[in-house]
């Protein structure tokens, strides 16, 4: 099976259908597959809370679940993925939009830029590896006006690519705005791309255990070059991993909107002053001091999903109780706290002892997450979730190297 297949998460039905659809138009010249296709398989589609169409996965781990939140797909692009920018509408604005899918991220920034009425040019690159997917958005109705114009970019590289035969949009790029679609593997896209481009980065595969090539610490190390001092990153996920992977490669962090999910999701920029809003508490101090804070890899950007997952299971095991105290039964999270109870307490205080912390109050506990004593949910330049996550991991390799002194 090639990446692209593996990669691609629409479910096999509608893929299959989809792909015959095009290939039907490209025997035919016959536009009515196209034009019906979605009164014809409306099943296959579901309608979010706003009115607008989402589509099912393919099955993972025995579960089908839609692309986006079931509160509104459309809506989850404009809270996760525009609202947290600060876009500087007097200049020009440049979009990387990794996972396209439906395009319904790029058609958010679209609608967002042309209520501005601004004279600056808004770029968007558009990346995803699956025609099929693109091609979903082609026949789903448009959420927004917005949305014709994305179709029209999908449509002429489908086109371009062979895999479309008909111009059947009809809407017109406005001449301020330049959308590049790339039907390839993101992570050989951004290789290619220019320093210091994006003043965005949408971030939306499907899953971090489905794609975690498209969450390593490599590619992240990518999107630290191509991005602005002030750009930002957003992606809806608030994985330890995830989050991690971003303070290594040199981003600070914060949390994003909570929409359709009870976390919100991750920011990330070079610039702390961009992030309003720290991690909670107990975030920081699990993926500062747990093995589940442990990045996925993928150090040439080529590995398999199963690949990178595998190897990450073996470095956690080999970091707990080594250089990391153990994620088992959130054990970091009871640093400096009175415990109550008995049993999740000796468990705790276990794992801790091989890390060379007596108990949640000794001095070493205390000395570990001292800073988070400042703990602060608004960000400012000193004190923020980055900060704070990396004086708690220095302060635990002292602890565990015999280091630390009492004062």
């Amino acid at each position: 099976m090639s990446y692209e297949d593996n990669a691609r998460i629409i479910n096999d039905d509608i893929f299959d259908l989809v792909n015959s659809c095009f290939d039907l138009e490209k025997s035919s010249r016959n536009n009515e597959g196209r034009v019906n296709f979605f009164n014809t398989y409306k099943d296959y589609f579901v309608l979010t809370d706003d009115g607008s169409y989402s589509i099912n996965s393919k099955e993972i781990n025995h579960k089908i679940e839609t692309l986006h939140t079931s509160t509104g797909a459309i809506s989850e692009s404009f809270e996760k993925f525009i609202k947290p920018m600060k876009f500087s509408y007097d200049e020009d604005i440049a979009i990387l939009d990794i996972c396209a899918g439906l395009g319904y991220n790029s058609s958010a920034a679209i609608d967002d830029f042309l209520k501005h009425e601004t004279d600056s040019k808004l770029s968007i690159d558009m990346v995803e590896i699956s025609h099929a997917t693109l091609a979903c958005g082609l026949l789903v109705p448009s959420p927004i006006k917005a949305h014709d114009i994305t179709k029209k970019a999908i449509e002429d590289e489908l086109i371009k690519q062979d895999y479309a035969t008909l111009s059947l949009e009809t809407a017109e790029i406005p001449e301020n705005i330049d959308i590049s679609v790339y039907i390839e593997d993101a992570r050989q896209t951004v290789q290619k791309l220019e320093d210091d481009t994006y003043d965005a980065i949408f971030l939306d595969p499907f899953s971090q255990n489905m794609a975690p090539e498209l969450f390593s610490l490599e590619f992240f190390r990518q999107f630290r070059r191509v991005i602005k001092d002030d750009g930002i990153v957003a992606t809806y996920t608030s994985s330890a991993p995830v989050r991690d992977a971003f303070i290594e490669s040199d981003f600070y962090i914060g949390q994003g909107p909570i929409f359709g999910r009870k976390q919100g999701g991750t920011l990330a920029s070079p610039n702390p002053l961009m992030l309003d809003t720290a991690l909670p508490k107990n975030d920081e101090i699990r993926i500062a001091l747990s093995d589940v804070g442990i990045p996925f890899r993928d150090p040439n950007l080529n590995n398999s999903g199963d690949y990178i997952l595998e190897k990450r299971t073996e470095e956690r095991h080999e970091a707990r109780h080594n250089t990391k105290i153990s994620s088992a039964v959130k054990t970091p999270i009871f640093l400096a706290c009175e415990m109550d109870d008995e049993k999740l307490k000796r468990r705790v205080e276990r794992n801790l002892a091989k890390m060379n912390i007596p108990s949640t109050t000794s001095d070493e506990a205390f000395y570990i997450v001292e800073c988070e004593n400042s703990y602060s949910k608004k960000q400012d330049e000193k004190n923020n979730s980055r900060n704070r996550i990396l004086d708690m991991k220095e302060k635990l390799k002292k602890v565990k190297s015999g280091n630390y002194v009492k004062t």
